[in-house]
């Protein structure tokens, strides 16, 4: 009998160390990201080779693809601000991120969409705000930014991809300002 029932909770035992934590839709995030009714156009960014280069050598990633996606809020046809959702893999599993630039391309706000890592390596809110400060240049682990014990790896995942949406909104949407 115990070895039936040792059968029968393995599953759930091995199940219940990859709980995933969503925590908004994108209707949610997009509310957070401009407030309720705020107008949201998608922008599709269609990447040259060289506005590609540009932007790995300003983030210092590597884009896995040419086209990229921002979304922008308006109200009473002002801009204010623009949104990437950013998905990136932190050790083995998947975190996305909501990153939220002002009108004039400004890092205001981040937050964490889903995570599927275990809730530990989570870096907590406080680290997230602290980004908020720090320029293109020096966001990076070691560098302006601070690293989270025992969240290394989704730190600088984090820090990753908001040097490349910080990067892409300067080169694609500012040109370069």
């Amino acid at each position: 009998m115990a070895k039936k029932l040792w059968l029968w909770l393995l599953p759930v035992w091995f199940s219940a160390g990859s709980l995933a934590a969503v925590y908004y839709s994108k209707q949610e995030a997009m509310e957070l990201a401009f407030g309720k009714g705020a107008v949201v156009e998608m922008q599709p960014l269609f990447l040259s080779a060289a506005q590609k280069a540009a932007i790995e050598q300003l983030a210092h990633v590597s884009l896995d693809s040419s086209l990229y996606t921002f979304y922008v809020g308006k109200r009473k046809g002002q801009i204010l601000g623009y949104a990437a959702i950013e998905t990136h893999t932190v050790r083995t599993k998947p975190e996305t991120l909501l990153i939220v630039l002002d009108a004039t391309g400004r890092l205001r706000h981040i937050e964490v969409l889903a995570f599927h890592e275990p809730p530990e390596y989570q870096p907590p809110p406080k680290w997230f705000a602290r980004l908020l400060e720090v320029p293109l240049e020096e966001m990076r682990l070691g560098g302006g930014v601070d690293g989270v014990s025992g969240a290394t790896l989704s730190a600088q995942a984090a820090t990753d991809s908001v040097r490349k949406v910080l990067a892409i909104y300067r080169v694609a949407i500012a040109g370069g300002k």
